[in-house]
């Protein structure tokens, strides 16, 4: 089984690495683009079969490691 990890800032909490693509797009002639926000996707391969099991483990790992939670949000897939 599979897990996809999405980590992103939360709303209001300020992304310079997304400012500075925001930036650089303007500079190569992309002006539509007003605001980025970057973030990272994690994917897992988990042993087993047990669904339930998985979304424990994995929200677990985003609590503890993945993730932090105090100015980052994440979702999980199965994939």
């Amino acid at each position: 089984m599979k897990a996809r990890v999405h980590i992103m800032l939360k709303d209001g909490v300020l992304d310079p690495q997304g400012e500075a693509v925001r930036h650089a797009l303007g500079t190569l002639g992309f002006e539509g683009v007003t605001g980025v926000r970057q973030g990272k996707v994690i994917e897992l391969d988990l042993a087993g079969d047990d669904r339930a099991a998985a979304e424990t483990q994995v929200k677990a790992m985003c609590e503890k490691l993945l993730s932090n939670t105090v100015i980052e949000k994440y979702t999980v897939e199965f994939i």
